[in-house]
Parts: structure tokens; C-alpha cells; sequence
């Protein structure tokens, strides 16, 4: 059940079409490696409270762009909200049951609530939460300071913390990178 409604407030279409086209956080397979599975993890599996500033830089295709993003968790709701040039891009809510999106025009479709609600859970979630809902054939790997999804032992998704609050984020299967710079608290795969 996804509910779309259009951001109302002005901003730059050129901007944020640039940058959406690069992809956000997630965005559909462009080869045919396994893409990572979806995760549909309530709130509250997180484990805690969680509040905090991202500045992620979005590389693909040889460009990279930049948007903020504020992420807050509680036991019953996740909350998202993407930022670009002052502008709100996205807003993304989840309840465990219904994912809500507020979308700006010119939002790609390829780039789904879902898979950025997916991206999110794969850094901030514990371990065993994740390994838990995964399908068959894939596995988890904590080795602070990295975690990696694997597919049948084929990496698929590399994410590695270089210090100062710095999350390096390798989508194999889609081909792009984000670097997330968090102001506040780190995953858990972060800590040394």
C-alpha cells in the first residue's frame, strides 16, 4: 500500500531531476546481478530512538550530487525527510504496515519509497533483524567497521564506516555509491 501526494512548496525541477537521475538511495537494477531483497522491518525493531542529520553525496554515472536528509525512528514510526538546495524533495513514513511517500514533481518512479526504506534498514538496523527477513541464499556480514550483503557469496552491497561519521555505500547490483555523513548517532556495524 503505497500513498503518493506531491511535495506543494517550490523549488528547482532542474535540480532535483539531476539528482534524482543519478538515483537516491536506491533506484532499479541496471544489470542483471541479484538485486538486494526488500526489507519491510517494523520501527520498532530498530531497538531504540534514533535522530539524525545526513548529508548524502550520490555518485552514478560519472556525477555526483548532494541532498540532506533527516531520519528520525521511534517504536512506531520511521520518518524521512530528503532536502535539496533548501527545498523539501521527499518525505517517506512508515508504521511497520503502510508506507506513506510525499513525492516532488519530477520524482523518478524508479526510485520507490520502498527501496529507500529498504537502503535505510540495511545501515541502521541490527544484524539479526536483517538476517532474519532475508530470503534464502543470502547472508549478512557484520566486520566492523563494514557490512556487506552477499547473494549466494557474491557481494551485492558493501557498506563501510571511514571514520568521522563517514558511511561508504556501494550498491553493486545498480552500480552507484553514496557517501552518507551522519551528525549524531552511527550504526551499529560502525562502531570500532
Amino acid at each position: 500500500m503505497f500513498t503518493v501526494r506531491p511535495v506543494t512548496s517550490l523549488f528547482s525541477r532542474y535540480a532535483v531531476a539531476s539528482l534524482l537521475a543519478c538515483g537516491l538511495i536506491g533506484c532499479a537494477s541496471l544489470t542483471r546481478m541479484p538485486s538486494t531483497p526488500a526489507l519491510r522491518l517494523a520501527p520498532a525493531t530498530l531497538g531504540k530512538e534514533l535522530s539524525v542529520a545526513q548529508h548524502l553525496d550520490i555518485e552514478f554515472a560519472g556525477q555526483v550530487r548532494g541532498v540532506d536528509a533527516l531520519l528520525e525512528v521511534d517504536a512506531t514510526q520511521t520518518r524521512l525527510a530528503v532536502l535539496q538546495l533548501g527545498q523539501t524533495v521527499a518525505r517517506l513514513s512508515w508504521d511497520g504496515q503502510t508506507l506513506d511517500e510525499s513525492l516532488a514533481p519530477g520524482w523518478p518512479r524508479y526510485i520507490s519509497g520502498e527501496q529507500v526504506l529498504t537502503d535505510l534498514q540495511y545501515v541502521w538496523w541490527p544484524r539479526a533483524q536483517i538476517q532474519a527477513a532475508l530470503p534464502d541464499g543470502w547472508t549478512l556480514r557484520d566486520e566492523p567497521p563494514r557490512r556487506t550483503l552477499l547473494h549466494d557469496g557474491q557481494l551485492v552491497l558493501d557498506m563501510q564506516s571511514t571514520g568521522d561519521g563517514v558511511i561508504d555505500m556501494r550498491h553493486l547490483d545498480t552500480g552507484y555509491r553514496v557517501r552518507i555523513r551522519t551528525q549524531g548517532d552511527q550504526p551499529e556495524f560502525a562502531a570500532p
